[in-house]
């Protein structure tokens, strides 16, 4: 299983950004997919995440960042707009079963078995 994601970039306050993770080696319409960040300094946290359709965010995020997913490419995706200097961060993306379990779970890393390298997002002012 294998997970590349890409799309982070250096940017200003306000702007927008398009993240996506494809993934290979496993039946992704049968797989959850969520997004975590990690800044500098600080713990990774979850940022959004996806089971069939319902989708799932943090607060801080939340009416910002939009999280899709489209089965024929394999790939997941996070709309950013309207970034803050505190969006900074590396976005890693994760897939795991869809489960039962998952849908109590999805804020937490192990609630995923396939990680993304990471990609870097800097917003400056």
């Amino acid at each position: 299983v294998q997970l590349q994601a890409s799309g982070g970039g250096l940017v200003q306050a306000g702007d927008s950004l398009r993240l996506s993770c494809v993934t290979s080696g496993r039946i992704f319409s049968a797989t959850a997919m969520g997004w975590f960040r990690r800044a500098p300094g600080k713990d990774r946290e979850f940022v959004a995440a996806i089971g069939r359709s319902r989708t799932y965010y943090a607060d801080s995020v939340k009416g910002r960042f939009t999280i899709s997913r489209d089965n024929a490419k394999n790939t997941a995706f996070l709309q950013m707009n309207s970034l803050k200097l505190e969006d900074t961060a590396v976005y890693s993306c994760a897939a795991g079963p869809r489960t039962s379990d998952w849908f109590s779970y999805y804020r937490h890393s192990s609630a995923y078995d396939s990680w993304g390298q990471g990609t870097q997002v800097t917003v400056s002012s």
